[in-house]
């Protein structure tokens, strides 16, 4: 006789939770029939006390409630629901309807409305559709609370750019992955580095070892430590950054600067997790998590014979690009208030910030050097102008003393008058040029906030670098002939 094997339950997959309320027995068997097929997780109650007391211990994630109950009416379920705020849609069921039942019942805060009897594919498609909406409203709130993030980890800035930063930063530093930062000098890549770090919950260090700045004689040693008589100089035993960042995090700055011969010995302790100090063959354990950076492009140092492509696998694990300045749409004028507000109190001095004709030579500058270029740019500002008001153009340092404003709002804020907008020709068909109204718009909202941008770019949803930005080409399109 063959003997069973005791059966081993499958894991329970996480299903939408639909809670069903209905009164009447034979309709509650007949809509739970109606989603048998559905990818649901249903339970039914027949009261409203019932209900309420599913809501609090675990909100599903939708409500199909019948109005007419035994116990309450099903309006006042659907307006606790609502001042409860739970994140639960509720789908109203009624034999009783009418008009103004209906608008009730949406104005309480239903997402749907359903009239007894109907048919199998309404209900099944009603609260599909409900579930839809409200996974695609959680998702939204999600993206919203990213984007309302102004700063994060020493980073300071909004931007899209910048908030799909902050998400990889969020996901990766809890993992032992090795992330690979890249970008234009000045970007801050040592900021990232350490904000990785900052969020990894490690109980160790945060090392950084820049590798282009260190003499290659002295590479080795650095990284690794000495023992005493290794080589002439070395007097006593020294651990290197390899020691002092176990149980933390090793930062390798410039790693493409690095010797081809270290490179090999940086495989080996980036596969094995440990390392020999110089003058000694004796392997030593550690716990090191690895983040490298450059402002070269490292798969074009491997092709060109200068960066190993196998360390080039084992550290570009978690790729990170980070902006440059001019890509990062609306964050320029935010540092440089920040910048401003740290570095006039470090001077003993007081601004108040920048006016709007600073800001627009700030937002229309192309910032080759990133944020380590304004950050020079505002300690220039400050050290060299008196305190008082806000700063005028006038008052930055070069390269952005050179520049002209650009036109529009921000001259016309300063000078009291505003460009005059030339009238259109008249256009075949009545159809005038995208370039025209858009230009136009951006005109009138600049004299309608009496050449304040930033209170024009709010009304036109829009950030003040991208009006200032905008502005400037389209008055480049239209002087053209």
């Amino acid at each position: 006789m063959t003997e069973r094997r005791p059966r081993v339950p499958l894991p329970r997959v996480l299903l939408p939770r639909v809670l069903l309320v209905e009164d009447d027995p034979s309709l509650s068997r007949v809509y739970a029939a109606y989603l048998a097929a559905e990818a649901l997780d249903l339970d039914t109650v027949d009261t409203g006390a019932a209900a309420l007391a599913a809501l609090g211990d675990a909100p599903p994630d939708a409500l199909v409630l019948d109005l007419k109950l035994p116990d309450m009416d099903g309006l006042d379920i659907l307006r606790r629901v609502a001042a409860q705020g739970l994140p639960c849609p509720v789908v109203v069921i009624t034999a009783h309807g009418s008009v103004n039942v209906a608008v009730e019942a949406m104005q309480a805060g239903a997402a749907d409305f359903l009239l007894k009897p109907f048919k199998k594919e309404r209900l099944v498609y009603t609260l599909r559709n409900a579930l839809e909406r409200q996974r695609l409203a959680d998702t939204v709130d999600t993206l919203r609370a990213d984007l309302d993030r102004e700063a994060f980890g020493g980073f300071i800035g909004s931007s899209l750019a910048m908030q799909r930063v902050y998400r990889i930063i969020d996901s990766a530093a809890p993992s032992r992955a090795t992330v690979f930062i890249t970008g234009e000098s000045g970007t801050g890549k040592e900021v990232c580095a350490q904000a990785i770090h900052d969020h990894s919950g490690r109980a160790g260090r945060f090392v950084a070892l820049n590798c282009g700045a260190i003499p290659r004689d002295l590479m080795e040693s650095e990284i690794f430590g000495h023992v005493k008589g290794a080589f002439t100089g070395a007097t006593t035993d020294r651990d290197g950054a390899a020691a002092l960042a176990d149980g933390g995090t090793l930062f390798l700055d410039e790693i493409c600067e690095l010797p081809l011969d270290l490179q090999v010995k940086l495989l080996r302790f980036v596969q094995t997790n440990s390392y020999q100090k110089v003058g000694t063959s004796d392997p030593r354990p550690v716990d090191v998590r690895f983040v490298c950076a450059t402002n070269k492009d490292p798969w074009a140092e491997v092709q060109a014979g200068r960066f190993r492509e196998d360390l080039y696998y084992r550290l570009h694990v978690i790729p990170l690009p980070l902006p440059p300045l001019r890509e990062r749409e609306g964050d320029v004028l935010a540092i440089a208030e920040r910048f401003l507000a740290d570095m006039a109190a470090e001077e003993g001095k007081a601004f108040d910030g920048f006016d709007t004709a600073a800001a627009a030579r700030l937002a229309a500058f192309d910032w080759p050097g990133n944020v380590r270029q304004l950050q020079n740019v505002v300690r220039s500002l400050v050290v060299l102008n008196p305190a008082g008001g806000p700063v005028g153009a006038d008052m930055l340092p070069p390269p952005l003393s050179g520049l002209e404003a650009p036109t529009g709002g921000a001259n016309g804020a300063r000078n009291g008058t505003a460009s005059p907008v030339p009238a259109p020709a008249p256009e075949a068909g009545g159809i005038r040029p995208l370039w025209r109204v858009e230009r136009e718009m951006i005109r009138a909202a600049l004299d309608a906030c009496d050449g304040n941008v930033p209170r024009a770019a709010a009304l036109l949803e829009l950030s003040p670098s991208t009006v200032y930005r905008r502005l400037r080409a389209l008055d480049d399109r239209a002087a053209r002939p």
